[in-house]
């Protein structure tokens, strides 16, 4: 069978139809939930592949499997299919009052127990019945946003962030170091050498044993001695509050948490990091998701 482009516009109703094939991968199963005839969705299916050059479904075995360019097409046509939903569907007027929702955040421990009481806090004021519900970040994946198991995430966008999934920047930070109270380093200038004779924790999710801290003090033909590796910087303060160790964390992200004790700018050249907020694109329009949003931004900006 030859696939060929027609010059007329497509009919963008096959889009949705697209969208359920695509999800189902049955033509009887999409026929159902679209109140069609089976042969009617093949004729559909047919139509489809006519016009996008592709027999986007194909038999193996007793099923369908999608061809590479369904696989390529699938979140594409979800995301349009539901962005026009939302564009047809009647504006009305959030009644924040009467909002009953729970927002997953995905996020470090770091920044709920910096920013976590008052976001709550301002979420209250607007929305009582509104709940959040903070789960760890273990892993740098867009996975969770994409499936809609979460709603919002904290932290630097990396390479591994999906190139459909949103971000706004909330702050840019600077790590600095902190000891306790008392440690030979809360008097005189902290000079590089200084630094990196002491000993160390290092905070590494992944469990590595070097780190930007590592590079910068070999650019200066220096080397540190990291005594203890841990998953976070809440971990990492509370050693160097109970001990001789100097932890290395974000400024602003740790603010609370490093209250009573020494912090000082490093010796060494260290890039800021820009901390901001992720989501997926199927939250644009929805308007409880943009209060959640600007909510977020407000209290990281203070």
């Amino acid at each position: 069978m030859c696939y060929g482009w027609h010059e007329s516009i497509p009919d963008l109703n096959l889009l949705i139809t697209l969208d359920v094939l695509l999800e189902e991968g049955s033509v009887v199963r999409a026929a159902k939930r679209l109140r069609l005839s089976p042969s009617a969705m093949s004729r559909a299916l047919a139509r489809l592949r006519q016009t996008t050059g592709d027999p986007l479904l194909v038999r193996a075995g007793r099923g369908l499997v999608p061809t590479p360019r369904a696989i390529e097409l699938r979140e594409r046509v979800s995301l349009l299919v539901q962005e026009a939903e939302a564009v047809l569907r009647p504006s009305t007027a959030l009644n924040m009052a009467q909002l009953a929702r729970t927002f997953t955040v995905r996020t470090s421990e770091g920044f709920v127990e910096n920013f976590g009481s008052r976001l709550i806090a301002r979420l209250y004021e607007d929305a009582p019945g509104v709940r959040l519900h903070f789960v760890p970040k273990l892993e740098k994946h867009s996975t969770l946003l994409r499936d809609g198991t979460v709603d919002l995430e904290t932290g630097v966008v990396g390479q591994t962030v999906s190139p459909e999934i949103r971000s706004r920047a909330l702050f840019q930070d600077r790590f600095v170091g902190v000891v306790r109270q008392g440690h030979e380093l809360c008097l005189g200038n902290v000079t590089s050498a200084r630094f990196a004779s002491g000993r160390h924790v290092l905070v590494s999710r992944r469990g590595l044993e070097k780190g930007l801290i590592d590079e910068a003090l070999q650019l200066v033909g220096l080397e540190r001695t990291i005594s203890t590796v841990v998953a976070g910087f809440s971990t990492a303060l509370f050693i160097a509050r109970t001990s001789d160790l100097i932890a290395t964390v974000p400024e602003r992200h740790t603010g609370c948490l490093r209250e009573g004790m020494y912090s000082f700018p490093l010796p060494v050249d260290v890039p800021e990091i820009t901390v901001s907020m992720l989501w997926h694109p199927r939250h644009d329009a929805d308007p409880a998701h943009r209060w959640l949003r600007q909510c977020v931004k407000d209290i990281c900006t203070f």
